[in-house]
C-alpha cells in the first residue's frame, strides 16, 4: 500500500535529494576521470615522484562512483518504497558521512602537512620541467593558481608555462609556493563551511530515509 499524506511528501523530497546527489556523484566522477585522462593533467601520473598528492584523483573517482551508487539506491528505494534499498541507502550514506567527518578532522589537524606536501609536489614538478610530462603539469598547476615559478614577477618575464599577463600585471604575480599558502589560509574556512553544509544535507537525507522506511513498514502492517 503506497504511503500517504506527509510521508508521501517526504518520499518525493527524498527522491529529489537523491537525484541531485546522483548528479553530484556523476560530476565528481567526471572531474576525476578528466583529471586522470586529460592530455594536460594525466602527465602527473607519469612523473617519478615520491609525493602522494595525485592519489586525490583516485579518491575523486572512487567518491564519485560511491555517490552515484548511493543516489541510485536512494532514488529506487524512494520510488519503489523498498525498505531494503532504503536501508542500504542509509548505511552507505552513513559511511560517507563518517568518512567526511574523519577527513575533515584529519585535514584540519594536518593542514600544514597538506600545504607542505602540495609545495613539495610543485617543487618536484618544477625541477623536472624540462621533461614534456612535467612541463604540461607545471603549466596546468600555474594556470590553476595564477602563479609563476619560485619568484613570481621575475620568472613571469620569460617562462612560457605561466599565465600570460601585461607588464604591469606581472609585477603583482605571486610565486607558486606563496600562492599555495594563500589558498590554504584564505579558503580553508570556506572549504570547511561547504563540508559542514554537505554533512547537514546527509543527516537530513538519513532522517528522511528512516522516516519513510518506518512509514512503509506501518502501512504494510495495516494491510
Amino acid at each position: 500500500m503506497p504511503v500517504k499524506g506527509g510521508t508521501k511528501c517526504i518520499k518525493y523530497l527524498l527522491f529529489g535529494f537523491n537525484f541531485i546527489f546522483w548528479l553530484a556523484g556523476t560530476a565528481v566522477l567526471a572531474v576525476g576521470l578528466w583529471l586522470h585522462f586529460d592530455s594536460q593533467t594525466k602527465s602527473v601520473f607519469e612523473l617519478e615522484s615520491d609525493t602522494k598528492f595525485y592519489t586525490g584523483v583516485y579518491i575523486l573517482i572512487g567518491a564519485g562512483a560511491l555517490m552515484m551508487l548511493v543516489g541510485f539506491l536512494g532514488c529506487c528505494g524512494a520510488s519503489q518504497e523498498s525498505q531494503c534499498m532504503l536501508g542500504l541507502f542509509f548505511f552507505f550514506l552513513f559511511v560517507i558521512f563518517a568518512l567526511e567527518i574523519a577527513a575533515g578532522i584529519w585535514g584540519f589537524s594536518n593542514k600544514e602537512k597538506i600545504t607542505d606536501e602540495l609545495k613539495e609536489f610543485y617543487m618536484d614538478t618544477y625541477r623536472k620541467r624540462v621533461q614534456p610530462g612535467a612541463r604540461d603539469t607545471l603549466k596546468a598547476f600555474q594556470f590553476a593558481l595564477n602563479c609563476c615559478g619560485l619568484t613570481g614577477a621575475i620568472e613571469q618575464q620569460y617562462m612560457d608555462t605561466c599565465p600570460a599577463k601585461t607588464l604591469s600585471e606581472s609585477f603583482s604575480t605571486k610565486s607558486c609556493p606563496d600562492a599555495i599558502d594563500y589558498v590554504f589560509k584564505s579558503k580553508f574556512n570556506v572549504i570547511g563551511a561547504v563540508g559542514l553544509g554537505i554533512a547537514v544535507m546527509m543527516i537530513v537525507g538519513m532522517i528522511f530515509s528512516m522516516v519513510l522506511c518506518c512509514a512503509i513498514r506501518r502501512e504494510r502492517e495495516m494491510v
